[in-house]
């Protein structure tokens, strides 16, 4: 499945997306919440997706980022490589979609990166999970984010909620899939005004996703649309007024913004 939220007349709706005759179509829609949920009778005339205004294809109550999942970017940026994963708070207020702008805060931060990164969509409800629990089950889908950071704070600060919080600063989209198989590998790339500077694979992971989402709900308890981002590979820069980002990740798609 493969899906959309996009805006309508009368407020957002989510969209399944599929191909016919080569078009990616929006076939059927769902109300808007959490997660959407697809019924026959929802059937409609289909639409191209191009031609819809997307949203952040999530609502979630949460926002959990894994630091460092990735050894050469902890190495680039000096650090060890952590025995655990390393959690930290992006706020929901953060959001932005595909499309969307990235405004930089100012004087407040001289320094401004991008983080491309595999983000999954939580499915279900859950917390303290067993070593026998299939993490997949709790998983509705994978998606692109970019963990915008103020560098600069986040080394100044200690604590992170500055350098991650900023409005804008969380671009997440432009779909939803649950066609891709991060176990497996997916290729996670950014580029910068069409120049790639992140490429790596999810195979190298340092933290997995079932140690990462088995982790996370041991402290708390994950819910249906809420988003847990991965972690970034090496090769993080700045950005600029006037830059163009790019977040690609197989088989979803890319999320492209720009900078202001």
């Amino acid at each position: 499945m493969r899906y959309c939220r996009f805006s309508t007349a009368n407020g957002p709706r989510y969209g399944l997306i599929q191909s016919i005759n080569g078009f990616e179509q929006i076939t059927q829609t769902a109300k808007d919440g959490p997660l959407p949920v697809f019924e026959r009778s929802d059937e409609s005339s289909p639409v191209p997706l191009s031609s819809v205004s997307l949203l952040a294809p999530a609502r979630p109550s949460k926002i959990l980022c894994v630091g460092r999942n990735y050894a050469d970017h902890a190495k680039e940026l000096g650090n060890e490589v952590p025995a655990e994963p390393l959690l930290f708070f992006k706020p929901p207020s953060a959001l932005i979609p595909h499309g969307d702008t990235i405004v930089l805060p100012g004087n407040l931060s001289q320094r401004v990166e991008y983080e491309g990164e595999l983000t999954v969509v939580i499915g279900r409800t859950c917390r303290n999970l067993s070593p026998q629990d299939d993490i997949r089950r709790y998983i509705f889908g994978y998606t692109c984010a970019n963990d915008v950071t103020a560098r600069d704070l986040q080394k100044k600060d200690g604590q992170w909620w500055r350098a991650k919080g900023f409005d804008t600063f969380c671009p997440v989209g432009p779909i939803v899939t649950d066609e891709i198989d991060p176990w497996a590998g997916v290729q996670v790339e950014t580029r910068v005004n069409g120049v790639i500077k992140q490429s790596a694979n999810t195979r190298i992971f340092i933290f997995s996703l079932d140690h990462v989402i088995r982790y996370i709900a041991q402290v708390m308890t994950l819910l249906p649309g809420d988003l847990v981002l991965t972690g970034t590979p090496a090769g993080v820069g700045p950005l600029a007024s006037g830059d163009q980002v790019e977040v690609k990740v197989d088989g979803v798609g890319s999320l492209k913004n720009s900078v202001r």
